[in-house]
């Protein structure tokens, strides 16, 4: 969930998904912002005023985007109700991206070849690292 008010475009959680996804696993202080490979899968906008609007990954309960998948490279866990993407299946045609109704998938910069998306830090025990890195608290999970 977030909560739009509490956001002040620090771009904390853009830097820990960064760093929760980079290749070399080294600190904060030596991450390369420009290198393609550590593309953070979430972003922050900002409308007509300057509010600030983080963009991630809904994990829709009827997702678009796989339904849309012609190669099956987008799942939902009914389990965990995550939408989780396999980049050794993808046919790179790019349909879950034009179908995604909040526009938040892209093809990676480097490549234009896979997909970033958010993965919900699935490989980390303690949860997404944008939660824990949001110092308002604007980015925060709840369970429906």
């Amino acid at each position: 969930m977030i909560d739009h008010e509490k956001c002040v475009g620090c771009r904390n959680c853009y830097l820990a998904c960064m760093q929760s996804h980079r290749q070399d696993k080294g600190s904060l202080y030596n991450l390369d912002m420009t290198y393609n490979s550590n593309e953070s899968r979430n972003s922050i906008k900002t409308n007509a005023i300057g509010q600030y609007f983080p963009l991630f990954c809904r994990h829709c309960d009827d997702p678009e985007c796989v339904s849309t998948c012609m190669s099956g490279a987008m799942t939902k866990n009914t389990e965990n109700g995550l939408v989780l993407y396999d980049k050794d299946t993808c046919a790179s045609c790019f349909m879950c991206i034009m179908s995604c109704p909040f526009g938040i998938l892209k093809p990676d910069d480097k490549t234009k070849t896979f997909v970033i998306k958010c993965d919900f830090c699935i490989q980390d025990s303690e949860g997404p690292n944008c939660v824990k890195a949001c110092p308002n608290k604007a980015i925060y999970i709840k369970d429906v």
